[in-house]
């Protein structure tokens, strides 16, 4: 029997665990095309002097299902390490351990926080902001389930930052995704979670590779190339011709080529799919794809001679006056003591690709950052020996109200197509962590059959399944 011909798009998580899943159980031929020169994607690392850095701040949380977290820790071994989260988060000038602890609910949190907290909670009944037509927004669900005051003083200013909109001008379904403890009575028991013998195994702990998050995808993609899957970096998807087979046309450093297969999995972005598709989608289907976007990201890469700046983590910034949402500082993460004498910095600033953050130069970025942690208290105040910055210009995707007709316009284009399939965070614009991602391409296998067949019956459930996710802090 002829193997199954599989074209992959995109070598993140979703993409790279797919072709190995494809190589593990089905045998199939697969090509993975892979823009960057190494895969992970948003979820991949680099060095940067002798340390390995992240796109940002990422886990692996304990939420993983049990089967993809056993074949992970194959794959890793003893480099996949168990460790707890200590992060903290900046509120009203105060600094609150995050996760939340017990005792600084009873004990740190600010008098007029704590007090508008409580008054919320005596109200019980709190009235749902309702949109001009009458249907749930942003600011409804949380205000409904949190309280004015956890989102006048945090949501909603992390949210206009994160997003770069008024909270009133987000879909409802931002709040349902985006929010883990979307009620009161949940960011309680979060918390009372940490409390030794109330404690569920995982709570307050996440995975983390010892050479960086973007460990995980190399782990996968370099398994799945041992198996016979072709990976080519520095390949972009410059046109998918849809026939039988289908064409995937690229271009490359080494010249322009096609693959050809009988199957494309796509995890680039769905608006991006969209506009290399031949024959072009209908102008209808064109118009949805730009009226979808995302909500780029710089990141800020300082290195301090110094072993390390801080004990925690990751550090949050709700407020509006500090343009940062987050920085992080990998040794911690990774637990390492190498290299002696020095730590990185990674500083989260969310911006819109083309204006003027996403312009400035390296200086004035690193400057931003600088800045951002002196009006914290939290002076740089040894040498910073260099700074460099990344671009991720598909961060998050934006939720705006009444996005979902047009996601939904252009996700029923996509799914007609024959046996083309996407997935992943950024084919499905979800809002997604990493193990997600991986839940997804373990799906896709499963729904391919033996005799080449795709299960669109199943994958329906599956999808189904995947709007419940709910993103993990």
């Amino acid at each position: 029997m002829q193997q199954t011909r599989i074209a992959v798009l995109g070598a993140g998580p979703a993409g790279a665990g797919a072709a190995w899943r494809l190589a593990v159980e089905k045998k199939a031929e697969v090509t993975v095309i892979e823009k960057g020169p190494v895969p992970g994607g948003n979820a991949g690392s680099f060095e940067l002097a002798g340390l390995n850095v992240d796109y940002g701040s990422h886990r692996l949380h304990p939420a993983c299902d049990p089967r993809i977290l056993d074949d992970l820790k194959t794959l890793l071994g003893d480099e996949l390490l168990d460790r707890p989260r200590h992060g903290r988060i900046r509120l009203q000038g105060r600094w609150i351990h995050f996760p939340l602890k017990p005792q600084d609910l009873a004990l740190k949190l600010p008098l007029r926080f704590s007090t508008g907290v409580a008054g919320d909670a005596l109200r019980k009944v709190i009235p749902l902001s309702l949109a001009n037509d009458g249907k749930e927004t942003f600011t409804g669900v949380l205000e409904k389930g949190l309280g004015a005051t956890i989102c006048r003083d945090f949501y909603f200013p992390y949210a206009r930052k994160i997003w770069g909109l008024p909270p009133e001008e987000l879909s409802a379904i931002q709040a349902k995704k985006r929010v883990a403890a979307g009620s009161l009575g949940k960011m309680v028991r979060k918390a009372l979670s940490l409390v030794p013998g109330l404690k569920p195994k995982g709570a307050g702990r996440f995975y983390y590779p010892k050479r960086g998050y973007g460990q995980i995808t190399t782990a996968l993609a370099g398994e799945a190339s041992r198996l016979g899957v072709d990976f080519r970096y520095g390949t972009a998807a410059e046109a998918q011709e849809l026939g039988d087979p289908h064409r995937v046309r690229f271009s490359s450093a080494d010249g322009d080529g096609f693959v050809e297969a009988d199957y494309v999995w796509s995890t680039i972005p769905l608006s991006v799919l969209a506009k290399i598709v031949r024959p072009a989608p209908p102008a209808e289907v064109i118009e949805a794809a730009e009226s979808i976007s995302y909500r780029a990201m710089i990141l800020i890469y300082t290195v301090l001679e110094q072993d390390r700046w801080t004990e925690f983590d990751a550090h949050y910034f709700p407020e509006e006056e500090i343009p940062l949402t987050r920085l992080s500082e990998p040794k911690n993460y990774s637990a390492s003591e190498e290299p002696r004498g020095r730590t990185v910095l990674c500083g989260e600033l969310p911006c819109s690709v083309g204006d003027d953050m996403w312009n400035a130069s390296d200086e004035e970025l690193g400057t931003i950052l600088k800045d951002s942690l002196e009006r914290c208290g939290l002076p740089v105040s040894s040498k910073v020996v260099q700074t460099e910055t990344r671009r991720l210009p598909f961060a998050y995707p934006i939720y705006k109200t009444g996005y979902e007709a047009h996601f939904e316009a252009l996700d029923r284009w996509a799914s007609g197509l024959e046996r083309v399939l996407t997935f992943g965070r950024q084919g499905l614009f979800a809002h997604d962590n990493t193990h997600h991602a991986l839940a997804m391409s373990y799906a896709a296998v499963e729904c391919l059959g033996k005799d080449g067949s795709f299960d669109d019956e199943r994958w329906n459930m599956y999808r189904r399944e995947f709007e419940e996710h709910v993103v993990e802090d």
